[in-house]
């Protein structure tokens, strides 16, 4: 289906349509689950969530949002790639809280940004500089939302965001570098 009809669906479902959602989540299920693929790369292979169930977990979510103006498809992927962030943070912060012993140890952003086997004491520690750089730099904070997380090109987010393409590529160096400072030192598991 095309993105303007997509983009129609949201408008639709924005006026209240619940048709026009019911319509658009067997459509946008492609998406969805190459955004949660995304998240669960590199997964330690015990781990419980499954892009089918974080998938399920994001559709709840979405299907409860409360005065979400839908702009576009770039918009609903970027707030689904959110929702799917938190679902995983949450559990993470959930898996690890008793782990924290205050020991540091040095990570780069790679290491991060990757997901690797840390992955769930990784995404906290993106997640809590996420948090900060949202209070400092509100922008550069979507930025990184919507180009790694939603995994939206340049031009996708500066369309959402209704910025120059060059502005999103400046805040984009920029946010990655805060970042990688806040992160370079994370606390070590047991």
């Amino acid at each position: 289906m095309a993105e303007e009809d997509i983009t129609q669906l949201l408008a639709n479902w924005n006026k209240g349509d619940e048709e026009a959602r019911d319509k658009l989540i067997p459509l946008v299920t492609h998406e969805l689950k190459r955004i949660a693929n995304r998240y669960l790369y590199g997964e330690r292979q015990e781990h419980t969530l499954q892009a089918t169930a974080l998938i399920n977990e994001a559709y709840i979510r979405l299907v409860d949002q409360k005065n979400v103006e839908w702009q576009n498809r770039a918009h609903f992927f970027g707030v689904a790639a959110q929702l799917m962030r938190r679902i995983l943070v949450d559990y993470a912060r959930n898996r690890n809280a008793a782990k924290r012993d205050g020991q540091q140890r040095k990570l780069s952003l790679d290491d991060v940004l990757n997901l690797s086997e840390e992955q769930d004491r990784n995404l906290v520690a993106l997640d809590e500089a996420l948090e900060r750089l949202s209070k400092l730099f509100p922008e550069r904070s979507q930025i990184v939302e919507l180009r790694f997380f939603g995994g939206l090109t340049i031009e996708e987010t500066a369309k959402i965001l209704g910025v120059s393409t060059d502005t999103v590529k400046a805040e984009w160096r920029l946010a990655k570098a805060w970042l990688y400072r806040e992160i370079s030192v994370i606390p070590e598991p047991e």
